[in-house]
């Protein structure tokens, strides 16, 4: 298993840090990894937990993988990945039990291996646990703006014991204004020896439009490549203003992801 995902550490990187987590590709009676072995051992993959995440899944397989997701009767949050992988599967999803909110079909997946040259840096640190209620207002804004819904209802409380842990490991970044408020915040979502991805990336809308964000992410890129050699994200191909901040700052496409929310 571990050596499939690693031919490609950058589009695995969210089944490779749940396998180091739980030690097993069948961590518990929920999550589990389904695959399809051949010769050569394993050639494909698709984790099956709150999420799904396919893993070199030839097109022609991805409704079978599919059928057999909702053959376990499991209710899913999304599906991401491979764009090719995650847009087949879509087919037999959407006769699924479960109805689907949004699909976003191009998303590209970018990377970076050195430090980011010629952009300024803004001041950036890990958020402290006692900044908690200045952090989580914050994520949730992010969450809301990019999904249309609050994390928040309902109470919440398996997002805000998210955004403690990600601030816990010194995950979450902030910069914040002289009267405490916070101007940006980021996350390493997803740490793995090999890789560090970004995820979470809010400016307060204060200020926003005063070009900001590239040195913020410049930031953000040092500071992962402390974690590991490669920093990775993925956008949405119509958020233009993101995309050419990250390519500004030194992201290059290396892949075209697409995500199903449910």
């Amino acid at each position: 298993m571990i050596a499939l995902l690693d031919r490609d550490p950058v589009a695995n990187i969210f089944t490779r840090s749940q396998v180091d987590l739980h030690r097993s590709a069948v961590p518990d009676g929920f999550a589990h990894v389904l695959g399809v072995y051949g010769e050569e051992g394993l050639l494909s993959a698709c984790w099956v937990g709150a999420n799904m995440s396919p893993t070199f899944m030839p097109e022609e397989q991805a409704q079978e993988y599919a059928l057999m997701a909702l053959a376990t009767r499991q209710r899913f949050a999304s599906v991401f990945g491979p764009a090719q992988s995650v847009l087949a599967m879509h087919e037999v999803l959407a006769t699924g039990p479960q109805s689907i909110f949004d699909v976003r079909h191009n998303q590209p997946l970018m990377e970076m291996r050195t430090n980011p040259t010629s952009v300024m840096r803004r001041p950036l640190r890990p958020a402290q646990p006692g900044e908690f209620d200045k952090v989580l207002p914050a994520s949730a804004a992010m969450f809301e703006e990019e999904l249309g819904y609050s994390p928040l209802d309902n109470g919440g409380s398996f997002y805000r014991g998210r955004v403690r842990q990600l601030i816990r490991q010194k995950h979450t970044l902030i910069d914040t204004d002289d009267l405490g408020n916070v101007v940006f915040k980021v996350d390493l979502g997803t740490v793995t020896d090999q890789v560090a991805q970004i995820q979470g990336v809010w400016i307060n809308p204060m200020y926003r439009g005063h070009g900001l964000a590239a040195g913020y992410m410049a930031a953000t890129v040092d500071y992962a490549l402390e974690h590991a050699p490669i920093v990775s994200l993925y956008v949405n191909d119509y958020n233009e203003a993101a995309v050419k901040t990250y390519q500004k700052v030194g992201f290059q496409q290396v892949g075209t992801f697409a995500t199903i929310l449910f």
